[in-house]
């Protein structure tokens, strides 16, 4: 059991944030649990790719057109590298009562590639 100052410090962040009270414990421990593992995908990039990663979204504000050319091919092969697809098939399988089929991680099989 944790002590009471920590059950008190929480009782009292929660009545400061409004409709927090509401939010179901379960869907809290999930929205955590899907933030610490986008923070894994995003910890793939080094320091430098990271701010320049951030730079770019500030510089687009919300719409790729507003980068240059160059920049949106930065842009693509910087979320490349933190395999999306990956981190959208971990976060269902996290959360799914069902089991998630290997396809949407590893993507469609390739033609013309040998499968024997």
């Amino acid at each position: 059991m944790p002590p009471r100052f920590v059950t008190h410090s929480l009782v009292h962040a929660t009545g400061r944030i409004p409709g927090l009270r509401r939010v179901p414990l379960v869907t809290l421990l999930s929205i955590a649990e899907l933030g610490i593992m986008a923070r894994t995908h995003v910890q793939r990039l080094t320091p430098h790719q990271r701010r320049r990663l951030f730079v770019l979204i500030r510089s687009a504000r919300g719409r790729r057109n507003n980068l240059t050319p160059a920049e949106r091919e930065e842009f693509s092969d910087l979320v490349a590298q933190l395999e999306p697809r990956l981190l959208a098939a971990e976060a269902v399988q996290r959360l799914s009562p069902v089991p998630v089929p290997k396809r949407l991680v590893a993507g469609r099989r390739r033609r013309g590639r040998a499968t024997r």
